[in-house]
C-alpha cells in the first residue's frame, strides 16, 4: 500500500537495509554482483521498508527454485521508486517491489520494467491488473488509507467516531485529526486522492481550506502521525498524544491486537469506511535485471497463494489472488471497506504534481 508506504515494517520492528531473509539452497553468488545469470543463486527484490514476509515462506521459494531472496529496503514507496529512476537500466536488483497506483505513472513512464506475464495471474482480480495490456507491472496487494479513531476518547466523550469525509469537517471534531504530507507520504496523498475523488476537481481545494480551519494537523510521513500524534496507537499511549483521528489503514486495528500483551479481545481503534481511498501495489521485473531469470519466478511466486496468504500478518495488506485466504485475526478486527474511493491512474498521472502543489499552498505553506 505504500508506504507506503508501509508502516508493517515498523509495527514488525523489521530491519533497514539489506536484508538476506531466505538463506537456504544453492549457490550464494550475488545476483547484482558477477552479472552471471545463469551462475546465481540469488534474485534480490528492491522495495520499500515495509516489505515482509516470513522465512517459511521465502525458504520453500528456495527450495522450490532454488533462488535465494535477497532483500533491498530503500526507504518509503517514494524515495525508493526515486532511487530505482536514478538507476535506471543499471539497477540494484532484479525485481522492484512497493510501486502503487498513485506512483505507477512515474515508474512505467521511466521505462523501469521489462514487460513479464506471471504465472497464475488468471487467480488475480482483474480489477487490479492496471498494466494488463502490457503486463510491466504485476499486482501483488490492495489496501485501503483511512481515517483510524480512537475508541475509548470517543466512548468518554459520549460522541460519535466520524464515518465520513463531511463529518470530518463539523465543530464536534475541530483539533482531532492529524494526517500525513502529501508531498511526503504515500497515505498523505491517497487521503488527499480520496478528497479529489469525493469532491471533484473544483470541489477538493474549498474541502481542504475548511478542514484546515477546523484544526486538522499535517506531519511528515506514517510513522510520526500514528505512532506519536494518534492517542489510540500503542505508541501514542507512550507519548501521551492527543489527537483520536488519524489517517491510516483499514487494517491498522489488527495491529494493535496482535502486539498488544495481553491480546484484546475488542480492537482499540476503528475505522471511518466512509473516508477510504483503494491503494494497489505492484511489483515488476527491473530493466536491465541481471537476474532475470530469478526475477520471473519471483514474480511468479509473489502471487503464488503460498505467499498471498502469507502477507496480511507480515504487511496487513489485502492479496489479490481469489484463491487466498484471510486469517481470522485479520477479517475479525480489520475493516471491511466496500466501496472505497479510487481515481483512474491516468488521471492521477496527468493531474497528482498539481493536486498536491495546490494541497501544499493551501494546507501547508
Amino acid at each position: 500500500m505504500n508506504t507506503t508506504t508501509k508502516y508493517a515494517a515498523t509495527a514488525m520492528a523489521a530491519a533497514l537495509g539489506v536484508t538476506v531473509l531466505a538463506g537456504c539452497g544453492g549457490s550464494d553468488d550475488d545476483a547484482s554482483g558477477s552479472g552471471n545469470s545463469k551462475a546465481s543463486k540469488t534474485v534480490t527484490l528492491v522495495s520499500h521498508d515495509s516489505f515482509n514476509a516470513s522465512d517459511a515462506v521465502l525458504k520453500a521459494f528456495t527450495k522450490e527454485t532454488g533462488y535465494t531472496v535477497k532483500v533491498l529496503k530503500s526507504g518509503d514507496a517514494g524515495a525508493a521508486l526515486n532511487q530505482e529512476i536514478l538507476t535506471k537500466g543499471s539497477p540494484r536488483g532484479d525485481v522492484f517491489f512497493g510501486v502503487d497506483n498513485t506512483l505507477l505513472s512515474r515508474a512505467l513512464d521511466n521505462g523501469l520494467f521489462t514487460p513479464y506475464e506471471a504465472k497464475g495471474l488468471d487467480r488475480v482480480a482483474a480489477d487490479t491488473q492496471l498494466d494488463a495490456d502490457k503486463h510491466r507491472v504485476t499486482p501483488v496487494d490492495t489496501g485501503d488509507i483511512c481515517v483510524n479513531y480512537d475508541k475509548k476518547y470517543f466512548a468518554d466523550k459520549k460522541l460519535a467516531p466520524p464515518q465520513s469525509f463531511d463529518d470530518l469537517l463539523k465543530p464536534a471534531y475541530k483539533n482531532l485529526l492529524v494526517t500525513e504530507n502529501a508531498a511526503t507520504s504515500s497515505p498523505g496523498l491517497g487521503f488527499l486522492l480520496g478528497t479529489v475523488a469525493t469532491y471533484g476537481e473544483d470541489g477538493y481545494q474549498d474541502y481542504w481550506k475548511k478542514l484546515k480551519s477546523n484544526g486538522v494537523k499535517v506531519v511528515d510521513g506514517w510513522e510520526q502521525a500514528y505512532n506519536e500524534e494518534f492517542s489510540g496507537s500503542a505508541g501514542g499511549k507512550k507519548t501521551k498524544a492527543d489527537r483520536p483521528l488519524v489517517v491510516s489503514y483499514a487494517s491498522s486495528p489488527p495491529v494493535e491486537v496482535l502486539y498488544a500483551e495481553p491480546q484484546p479481545t475488542e480492537a482499540p481503534t476503528g475505522v471511518a469506511t466512509g473516508t477510504c481511498f483503494r491503494q494497489i501495489e505492484f511489483a515488476g521485473l527491473l530493466d536491465g535485471a541481471k537476474n532475470e531469470a530469478g526475477g520471473k519466478a519471483l514474480l511468479d511466486f509473489l502471487i503464488s497463494k503460498q505467499f498471498q496468504e502469507d502477507m496480511p500478518l507480515n504487511m496487513f495488506v489485502n492479496p489479490v489472488a481469489k484463491d487466498a485466504e484471510l486469517p481470522e485475526l485479520f477479517t475479525k478486527f480489520g475493516a471491511t471497506v466496500d466501496k472505497p474511493t479510487t481515481v483512474d491512474p491516468e488521471k492521477i498521472a496527468k493531474n497528482r504534481e498539481q493536486w498536491v502543489q495546490s494541497w501544499s499552498s493551501l494546507v501547508v505553506k
